[in-house]
């Protein structure tokens, strides 16, 4: 490839300086920095060169270090490298441009990703607009017949494929058999494309010499689309000893057991061949498909699929199309014992699209992960069960140096029209978004209104600055999730500087900080350096972290309820144009993003919802809950405990009942989710509150509508007999020092004279302090139990000091509770919806999530709470958010891109309508 960038002769150069045009526009090529792997570059070398010695083109360099071609490179064919491109009257890359470098007055070209009216770089849109630049589209750059001229496709297709190949070599390993795909590579640790196909011609060589496992049957290679991108994979396919096997003789060769293990066998899918029209007519007319797709279905479940060992998808998907494979299709194919596909390798990568079961697009330094037909879950490892699934949304990146050369090549000609200032050249112009006077052309006016909706904010930011204040249980994922992104910094801020440091440890761009949230100049110093602050301190503090916020004009995200006081902010912060996100946990969270949705489904099919229950716990796995109250500590000990303490306001069997503050543990009721757990729930804060956040109207017609928590059985029982003890009171005392045992406090909250020494006594006092219960004796010897068993009747076992008895008490919990190691946590969350539909008949539905914590990652607790906050505020750095204000997460468009951003993380939903 040295000829790529090679210099050209002195004589060349000579004679090119004759026909020099006597002055052109200065053009500057900016350095990428959207992630790590972008190294690709619009022009190499040699097409620089050209510019300089033809046309006489000043060409400035941004300087990069991990770019495909060394910045000596471009200095040697009189290119000038510089960190300062302010001077060039043109400027090229190929990714979108951090809005905070965009230099007014300029024209771009990169791949925008706005005419399509992308919501999320509707920011940078306006950013463009406001600072006048003009703005080319690559993507818009078509001929005279409407064909794309400039496009990296068809390296998706090489790359895509060959990653395809490294990953069902290893899924073959994963299930016990060596063979000769497990010696391809992933596409990037190849030099070059030749290298990568010679590579191949070998592994053919031995899959002739040696053959490939008989135990899986003939190797199937089915390839859907006809355009770029499957012509690429095809040309890396063709390098394998192959056959091509008409769609229609699949089931004969997979059902023949003399097939040929020395080659492997290749089909191409065109859409004739598995769409069908729903009335029974015969043929297919791709006119009629395109204009009217409501006519046909898909039968490539039942033609195609079960006989594919790896499917290369190359058919970009829209809603309006059927699916080729649906995860119900998946499921039932895999039930029957007839689902034999190992490897997608789904290039188009759309989620959710032609096969329902991509649920997230994949990177390259994590490209696989594992999709099971049979739980309808995605796992990450290959070792993992179902079908190993690869969906890079950046393929052409592994492939830098030839994709650049391609596209150089491509577009070079258009350069050379645009440096001499024929900004009206017929491709230019039609791939021309916003003019020199930032004014949308006319054919893309219809973006004005998006970018009045959509504009505000941030998006395709260089560096985002993220604030988390807390560290505690739930905050490894948030970090984690956020530090995906090459541009984001994560600074953890805590009082508990052990634990912030082992949080920051092994997490690069994680830096830590001293949180003191009642020192109003340093909570401020270190608010004023971010731009998004994630507060996962206790609930009561978030009104004096908004307000830091409101003064240093920063979005604020917290997974708890809105409290007076915060809901007292929305006005500045609307005003100030600020996002305050709040309850975007679990629950509060989870629980309205799905009900939301649900609501949202049952009006747009005409029906009305009469009935609303929701449950959530989160609990400790059946094997861990080894203790009295059933119970471990997955997040804040206080936050429990005082959740005790609420009172309750809801509507159920047509009634509003209310359970006063103090009373609510006695008010706990038998939940029937799964015969195999014995649960128990309580009301949960005030219900009817979300009348009017879920649009529910008066919910005067509503039998029920009602918000509670779950716990295993007997838990209630026993909070509520602490809390009558006075274990739950949060009033400061001073007389909680170290050398108090745990007697001598139990027998003050008794108001004893003396500790007691026998049982009798001890079940004397205590009971005095009980409130009257129909079981009270059983009752009592329950409670004395668990007080053993806590060691709280001991005299020789010490309180920890604290400033209230509740917090001693949560210090006490939080070492008794806490999980040994490989025990794992528990969330369960149940949406019942009663539906009355448009032709009044009625019916339910439920939305059930069950979802455990694995030993050796994240709870599940700090996956449902930590994600969606991390989710919320991604879409305010990208400038996805547009509401603003103090605001919980019900609007349709922050439900559903959050819900679909943890359907890619393996949280999701199992749904059944009675």
């Amino acid at each position: 490839m040295l000829h790529i960038i090679a210099s050209r002769t002195a004589v060349c150069r000579s004679f090119a300086r004759r026909g020099r045009s006597a002055a052109t526009l200065s053009l500057a090529i900016r350095r990428e920095d959207k992630n790590r792997w972008e190294r690709r570059v619009p022009l190499l070398p040699d097409h620089v060169e050209r510019l300089v010695q033809d046309l006489g083109t000043k060409v400035l360099i941004q300087p990069s270090l991990k770019r495909v071609v060394p910045d000596e490179k471009y200095s040697e064919v009189g290119a000038i490298v510089q960190e300062d491109i302010s001077s060039a009257d043109v400027i090229i890359g190929v990714k979108e441009v951090p809005i905070a470098d965009l230099i007014p007055g300029k024209t771009y070209l990169f791949f925008s990703h706005t005419y399509k009216g992308q919501k999320y770089n509707m920011p940078l849109l306006k950013a463009i607009m406001d600072r006048k630049i003009r703005l080319i589209d690559y993507e818009l750059m078509k001929d005279e017949n409407g064909k794309r001229l400039v496009q990296f496709s068809r390296f998706a297709g090489y790359a895509g494929f060959m990653d395809g190949l490294n990953g069902l070599g290893h899924k073959l390993l994963a299930l016990g058999y060596g063979s000769p795909f497990l010696a391809c590579g992933l596409s990037y640790m190849y030099r070059c494309l030749a290298d990568a196909r010679l590579d191949l011609v070998r592994t053919g060589q031995v899959i002739m010499d040696d053959g490939l496992p008989r135990q899986f049957g003939p190797m199937v290679f089915v390839f859907t689309g006809a355009g770029n991108v499957t012509k690429g994979a095809l040309h890396v396919f063709k390098c394998l000893p192959h056959e091509w096997i008409k769609p229609q003789d699949l089931k004969a060769l997979v059902e023949n057991p003399d097939f040929d293990n020395k080659k492997v066998y290749g089909v191409k899918v065109q859409m004739e061949d598995y769409l069908v029209r729903k009335d029974g007519r015969l043929g297919f007319d791709r006119n009629e498909y395109v204009s009217n797709p409501q006519a046909y279905e898909s039968i490539f479940h039942e033609k195609i699929a079960p006989y594919a060992t790896m499917i290369t998808n190359g058919i970009f998907w829209d809603e309006k199309f059927p699916r080729l494979l649906t995860k119900k299709q998946a499921a039932k194919l895999a039930s029957e014992g007839r689902l034999r596909l190992l490897q997608l390798a789904d290039i188009s990568c759309d989620i959710g699209g032609s096969f329902e079961f991509t649920e997230r697009s994949t990177t390259i330094d994590a490209p696989f992960f594992q999709y099971d037909p049979f739980t309808g879950k995605t796992h990450d490892g290959i070792e993992a069960k179902g079908i190993s699934v690869i969906s890079i949304d950046n393929l052409p990146t592994e492939m830098p140096l030839e994709a650049s050369e391609y596209f150089g090549n491509a577009l070079y000609g258009q350069i050379k029209q645009l440096v001499q200032g024929n900004f009206e050249h017929p491709v230019l112009k039609g791939a021309t978004i916003v003019d020199r006077n930032g004014s949308l052309e006319t054919r893309h006016t219809n973006l004005l209104p998006l970018v009045a909706q959509y504009g505000r904010g941030s998006t395709v930011v260089q560096n985002s600055r993220v604030l988390l204040l807390g560290s505690g249980y739930v905050s490894a994922p948030l970090v984690d999730y956020l530090l995906r992104s090459s541009h984001t910094t994560v600074t953890i801020a805590s009082n508990n500087s052990q634990e912030a440091k082992a949080l920051s440890a092994g997490r690069v761009k994680a830096p830590t900080a001293n949180l003191d949230v009642q020192n109003p100049s340093s909570l401020s110093s270190l608010i004023k350096d971010h731009d998004v602050v994630v507060s996962f301190v206790p609930a009561s503090l978030h009104p004096v972290v908004a307000e830091h916020c409101l003064s240093n004009k920063k979005h604020l995200v917290t997974a708890s309820y809105i409290s007076p006081g915060m809901k007292s902010l929305h006005d500045r912060a609307k005003l100030a144009g600020l996002t305050f996100m709040n309850e975007i946990g679990l629950d509060p969270g989870i629980d309205h993003l799905t009900a939301m949705k649900a609501f949202a489904q049952v009006q747009d099919r005409g029906g009305k919802i009469n009935r609303f229950v929701s449950w959530c716990g989160g609990l400790p796995a059946p094997e861990a809950s080894n203790n009295p109250l059933g119970y471990k500590f997955s997040w804040s000990p206080r936050g429990v405990l005082l959740a005790a303490r609420n009172a309750a306001l809801f509507k159920r069997a047509g009634k509003i009942e209310s359970v006063p503050a103090g009373n609510l543990m006695r008010s706990a009721v038998d939940v029937n989710i799964y015969p195999g757990f014995a649960l128990e729930g309580t009301p949960n804060r005030d219900s009817l509150s979300y009348l009017e956040t879920y649009g529910l109207g008066n919910g005067e017609s509503l039998t029920d509508m009602f918000r509670g928590t779950l716990r295993y059985k007997g838990y209630s029982e026993l909070m509520g007999a602490f809390s009558e003890l006075g274990l739950l009171e949060p009033a400061e005392r001073n007389d909680l020092l170290e050398n108090v045992s745990w007697a001598e406090l139990i027998t003050n909250l008794v108001e004893a004279k003396n500790v007691p020494i026998t049982e009798s006594e001890w079940r004397d006092c205590i009971s005095k302090k009980l409130q009257a219960h129909p079981d009270a004796q059983n009752r009592l010897s329950r409670v004395i139990a668990a007080l053993n068993w806590f060691q709280m009747l001991s005299p020789t076992h010490k309180i920890t000091p604290t400033n209230s008895v509740l917090d001693t008490f949560c210090a006490l919990l939080e070492k008794k509770l806490a999980y040994a190691p490989n025990e794992r946590d528990l969330v369960i969350m149940r949406h019942e919806f009663g539906i009355t539909w448009a032709d009044g008949s009625t019916g339910n539905m439920t939305s059930t999530l069950t979802t455990y914590g694995d030993p050796q990652g994240y709870s599940a607790m700090a996956k449902t709470v930590g994600l969606p906050a991390a989710i919320a505020a991604e879409m305010i750095l990208e400038g996805r958010m547009r509401h603003v204000g103090v605001v919980a997460p019900v609007q349709k468009d922050v439900y559903d891109y959050i819900l679909e951003k943890l359907t890619q993380e393996g949280i999701h939903f199992a749904e059944e309508i009675q």
